[in-house]
């Protein structure tokens, strides 16, 4: 078979399904060893800036910056997979991902707090990357099976994304043992995590799926217009459903973030451990990638827009368990969380499904990589005003605002689905 992770090469017609089934197996090898790198700055980048800066006004600041930096990164990987396929673009931003873990813990080392900015900025890379892998599961397949191809990048993430914040307490005196400050400890493992999983896709990545999509359709066009085949459509572009879709992942991910940033330091200024708080964040991680097959099946059984509207009653669900939750309940805690994590999968899934139903081959991953520009700065909004928002209130509030705000999704896909009708 020749290659076709290159540029201007051409395939051997090798079978869709065999190939789609061969993305889908690498891909998931490299979700497994990135979701520990995913998970670093979820359980102790809050942590690691509260200790840092003294001030809790600023704890959500690390999920600002890491998400900033992974709007950035959304915009440079779908560019790079526009131009060189999915390979190069994926193991380019696990790659800088790995270069932004060592630079967290160089600057813990340091105690250099402009160092730590800039270098969860770098971090965000990798988390980016991590999302961005969804789109290479879809492009080779059906749009039947489009849910369940997404959903099944997603939850191989959860083993590592399961395990890291579970490794906090062993990275933290591997890391002391080293001289380094032990909250800084996650992010020597999310190094390795992140820089092993750019190495498998840009090693195993082969064929590429988002150039070999295209050249399929090249031949199938060819042998249309020859008449050897059935006529080929693309995709219609559909602004208002890229709008629409966009706006679901948007919302979803601000609640999450914003929630989920400020349990680790709630749960701490009430006298849980640090263990306790990696156990709910393992949970909430669990939660958002575990349950991604439940969540392709209802979006290719029900529709993306139906699922949407799931996804906000879930995240109002998870908003009003974790304002009424007891300080002392760890159990309660990780009951709000495993329902912000589902909600959060739902929402992705639906989104990322009705995205693809709406845009051209032609501009497939450029359109993805702005829309979770978008989405990334939600998460960084969310991540940052959280802060500012238990510093001022309280996480009860937090938590009951970000829940009703999800609430909105559901009018929002009501619109989308009129609009679909009328088409």
């Amino acid at each position: 078979m020749a290659r076709t992770d290159e540029p201007g090469t051409t395939p051997s017609s090798p079978v869709p399904s065999d190939a789609q089934r061969r993305t889908l197996r690498v891909l998931v090898a490299a979700q497994v060893l990135s979701g520990a790198g995913l998970a670093a700055g979820i359980t102790v980048g809050a942590l690691l800036a509260q200790e840092m800066l003294g001030a809790t006004s600023l704890a959500g600041l690390p999920t600002a910056l890491f998400t900033a930096g992974s709007a950035a990164a959304a915009v440079l990987v779908g560019r790079v997979s526009q131009r060189a396929g999915r390979r190069a673009g994926l193991a380019l931003g696990y790659g800088i991902g790995a270069v932004g873990s060592v630079a967290v813990v160089v600057a813990a080392v340091l105690d250099s707090v402009p160092l730590l900015f800039a270098a969860l900025v770098v971090y965000g890379a990798g988390t980016a990357t991590n999302l961005q892998a969804r789109y290479a599961g879809a492009d080779l397949a059906a749009p039947a099976h489009r849910g369940r191809a997404v959903s099944t990048v997603l939850v191989a993430t959860t083993l590592g994304a399961v395990a890291g914040p579970n490794l906090v307490t062993v990275m933290g005196r591997l890391a002391e043992s080293w001289g380094i400050p032990a909250l800084a400890g996650p992010f020597l493992l999310a190094a390795l995590a992140y820089g092993s999983a750019g190495a498998v896709l840009w090693v195993l990545l082969r064929p590429d799926p988002l150039l070999l999509a295209r050249e399929l359709a090249v031949t199938a066009a060819a042998e249309a217009a020859a008449g050897r085949g059935p006529a080929v459509t693309d995709v219609e572009s559909r602004p208002r459903t890229v709008l629409h879709a966009g706006m679901v992942m948007v919302l979803t991910q601000l609640v999450m973030a914003a929630i989920m940033t400020m349990t680790p330091v709630h749960m701490r200024a009430h006298g849980h451990s640090l263990g306790a708080a990696g156990l709910v964040i393992a949970v909430h991680v669990g939660a958002m990638y575990l349950p991604a097959p439940v969540s392709g099946w209802l979006v290719d059984r029900f529709g993306p827009r139906a699922v949407s509207g799931g996804a906000g009653v879930t995240l109002l669900a998870a908003g009003l368990v974790a304002a009424l939750a007891p300080v002392e309940s760890v159990g309660v805690l990780a009951l709000a969380l495993a329902l912000l994590g589902f909600g959060w999968s739902l929402g992705l899934v639906a989104g990322t499904a009705m995205l693809a139903d709406a845009v051209p081959l032609a501009a497939r991953a450029r359109t993805q990589g702005s829309v979770d520009l978008t989405i990334a700065l939600a998460g960084a909004s969310g991540g940052m005003a959280s802060g500012f928002v238990v510093a001022s209130t309280s996480y009860a509030v937090l938590s009951l605002v970000g829940g009703i705000l999800a609430l909105a999704i559901v009018p929002l896909v009501a619109l989308s689905a009129r609009e679909a009708v009328r088409r």
